[in-house]
């Protein structure tokens, strides 16, 4: 069993003490008044800096209130407010438009931003919408804007092909997209101005390991250990990560010993990746070990720490240990969040206790304004897991009557559901429900289905695994409502409010 961290032979510190030892007592007072001049000129420009880039938030949020619910073009906003924005501002559109996909309103404020005269072509700007762009699939979209970046006089650097490589493994096709990578990889170390940089090797690794190919994954490590650049933290947490999550325990643990041999100290996302990995595989002694080693040590566990322990327990079957957990969480002070709470239900249904997870649901909605629409969704899926369809209907019916507009995450976990118990009535009124919100089931979601009803007949309910407890930190239900899988006439809301029925 592997041992970690042993207490016997503690880990180097982050910050190991100056060769040169301590400073003479004489010289401290001078020294001290330095630091607090440094300090203190330091502080001012700081202070600055913030203020000003609060400012320049304050801004971006107030453009894009005033195009809330399409009352008004983007573009249109920004011609308003033309003696203003400036090239951080749109820098910061880019990134918040990215997260809300809206990836065709990020061209059209570059379109925008070519126009002014105070633009001047620069890389961030074209390494940030590529990034956006590769996130979003629109791989053909991103080698256009490096196209276009080369046109404009810039010259690549390492963000740039950084930006790129991340947007090809976004693609669908893995291994054609991992060989591009490299590629990419391989030109870069021919550029001097393009050498790769730890963040290179961090995106090329954890993209191998995920693929599950251990060969190129040593021999990028190798290849990094006679570079000029040194591995760090993310480096290994993004590779035991993504083996971890392949169920790859053995190869997992191999990086964790290269780590140690580095000298490199883990932190408590580590310790939060090792114990959801140990247990996706039941491996519960080997995370119980990880989570005592965790309490020995100079980190403090987190939220995601209890919720991926609870979730486990929960698909294994084990209310006691998962329980349990809960205890030890309330002991260290921590109060259960509404993550907390959605694992908890999951796991009560995982138990075939439907009455307590549905106890501990009223509890969430009737202690918060704002209830999470993923909340719903984990108490709907928990109804479904146990044949409780008319529960989950009658649920959903009281969620909209107070005002909810369920996402397409909903949509598709009850579509799923019911198709399976091969319950007509129910697939028809919730097709009804969709067309009546403008909600367009395209051809995956379909075919979603259509695998869960095969699956059905193929293995009990029991060794299923719901989106909602796949998370060790959070329920993920909503990823079910992305652009690939649901297309919407209306916002997919996040949240919603309503009073315990």
């Amino acid at each position: 069993m592997l041992a970690y961290p042993s207490t016997s032979t503690p880990w180097p510190q982050r910050h190991p003490p100056s060769p040169g030892g301590a400073a003479p007592r004489h010289a401290a007072p001078a020294a001290a008044a330095a630091r607090s001049r440094r300090r203190g000129a330091g502080a001012t420009a700081e202070g600055e800096d913030a203020a000003a880039a609060a400012e320049a938030a304050e801004l971006v949020r107030s453009l894009l209130r005033r195009t809330g619910g399409g009352k008004e073009r983007l573009v249109a906003v920004l011609d308003r407010h033309v003696r203003v924005v400036r090239t951080e501002h749109c820098f910061l559109l880019f990134e918040e438009l990215g997260r809300r996909d809206a990836w065709l309103q990020c061209l059209e404020v570059f379109r925008w931003m070519q126009k002014q005269r105070w633009y001047v072509a620069d890389n961030g700007i074209y390494s940030k919408l590529i990034s956006v762009m590769g996130r979003k699939g629109q791989i053909r979209m991103a080698m256009w804007l490096f196209s276009q970046m080369r046109n404009s006089g810039c010259k690549p650097d390492t963000s740039v092909y950084n930006s790129l490589i991340g947007a090809h493994l976004h693609s669908r096709d893995k291994s054609k997209a991992l060989a591009k990578a490299l590629g990419y990889f391989e030109k870069m170390k021919s550029i001097e101005r393009c050498q790769p940089s730890i963040v290179t090797y961090n995106i090329l690794l954890r993209a191998f390991a995920q693929a599950g190919d251990t060969k190129q994954v040593d021999i990028l490590f190798k290849d990094l250990d006679e570079s000029l650049v040194s591995a760090d933290i993310y480096t290994y947490n993004g590779v035991i990560d993504a083996y971890g999550k392949n169920g790859m325990v053995r190869e997992m643990e191999s990086v964790l010993q290269r780590m140690k041999s580095k000298q490199c100290r883990p932190d408590v996302i580590t310790f939060n990746i090792l114990i959801d990995s140990y247990g996706r595989k039941q491996a519960f002694d080997k995370m119980e070990q990880v989570f005592k080693s965790l309490l020995r040590s100079k980190e403090r566990p987190t939220h995601p720490t209890f919720n991926s322990m609870i979730t486990n327990y929960g698909k294994a079957r084990l209310r006691e240990k998962a329980e349990s957990v809960l205890e030890k969480m309330q002991e260290m002070g921590f109060k259960p969040n509404y993550v907390t709470r959605e694992c908890l239900i999951m796991m009560y249904a995982h138990c075939d206790c439907v009455s307590r997870a549905r106890q501990v649901f009223d509890e969430l909605v009737s202690s918060q304004n704002n209830v999470h629409l993923s909340s719903l969704n984990a108490m709907l899926d928990a109804y479904c897991m146990n044949g409780l369809h008319m529960e989950a209907d009658r649920l959903l019916d009281t969620a909209i009557q107070k005002g909810v507009v369920p996402s397409g995450s909903t949509y598709k976990l009850l579509y799923k559901a019911y198709t399976k118990a091969n319950d007509k009535d129910l697939v028809q009124k919730l097709l009804k429900r969709m067309n009546k919100q403008g909600i367009v089931p395209n051809k995956k979601f379909f075919l979603d289905a259509l695998e869960a009803f095969g699956a059905s007949e193929r293995k009990p309910r029991t060794s299923e695994t719901s989106p909602t407890a796949n998370s060790a930190s959070k329920p993920n239900t909503d990823s079910a409502g992305n652009s690939e899988t649901i297309t919407s006439g209306k916002p997919n809301l996040a949240i919603w409010q309503v009073a315990a029925p």
